[in-house]
């Protein structure tokens, strides 16, 4: 193989790996050719493609364990979420620009969810919406379940994509969560925002798509409009 212009022997090596897969149909676990077989058949060195292996395992394109051959990976949030927490920090997008698109997203996955849900489903969001109430002031656990409960909706809507979305806002959620739970100075404050998740739990427990983009709508209006008003 030789490097074509502007696209290094690694970057080749990583697409013919992505080719092998995709030409191959291969799902995920599937197990793939050593780096071995692969530096034999494109004509590069070993060490060529052992950094290509190591860009696609970072990229959670495959996974690969001491031990055992590389296997196709899985969809996984977290490589987006490192994008928009490297966008944000170097000023390339805004908090508020995330959370519009957050804003837009959630509320498709909630009219889904209320739509999709199963029996076990929307009791695990109940459930969270309570754990949110039982946690009190230990922000911790107040945004540990906060989380949980976004994402439990997103994976309610049986939209794979919404999901690994949804958990790419984890990381910034743990962030805004307590920020804005500061923002709840009084008591009816804050039973007023453990209200609004009750209400969008109880919504799609009641499989009622219209009601449950209300209560989104809502807990995005009056729980994070607050917090980012008090965005640069």
């Amino acid at each position: 193989m030789i490097a074509a212009e502007g696209v290094s022997l690694v970057q080749q090596a990583v697409q013919a790996v992505r080719d092998h897969i995709r030409d191959n149909d291969l799902k995920v676990g599937d197990t793939l050719p050593g780096e071995g077989h692969f530096a034999a058949l494109l004509g590069v060195s070993r060490a060529v493609m052992r950094e290509a292996f190591g860009a696609l395992a970072a990229l959670k394109l495959i996974d690969v364990a001491n031990g055992r051959r590389a296997r196709v990976g899985a969809i996984d949030g977290s490589v987006m979420a490192a994008s928009l927490d490297h966008a944000v920090a170097t000023s390339q997008v805004s908090m508020p620009e995330i959370w519009d698109v957050r804003r837009t997203l959630e509320i498709r996955t909630a009219m889904l969810a209320a739509e999709h849900r199963s029996d076990e489903e929307a009791a695990h969001i109940i459930a969270l919406a309570e754990a949110m109430a039982e946690a009190g002031d230990d922000m911790e656990k107040v945004a540990a379940a906060d989380v949980a409960f976004h994402q439990a909706i997103a994976q309610a809507s049986h939209n794979a994509l919404f999901l690994q979305i949804v958990r790419s806002f984890a990381p910034m959620m743990h962030l805004a969560v307590p920020a804005a739970w500061r923002t709840r100075t009084t008591d009816d404050q804050k039973a007023m925002v453990l209200t609004r998740h009750r209400a969008l739990a109880q919504a799609i427990a009641d499989r009622d798509p219209e009601a449950a983009v209300s209560a989104m709508n809502g807990h995005f209006d009056r729980s994070i409009d607050s917090l980012l008003r008090q965005a640069p």
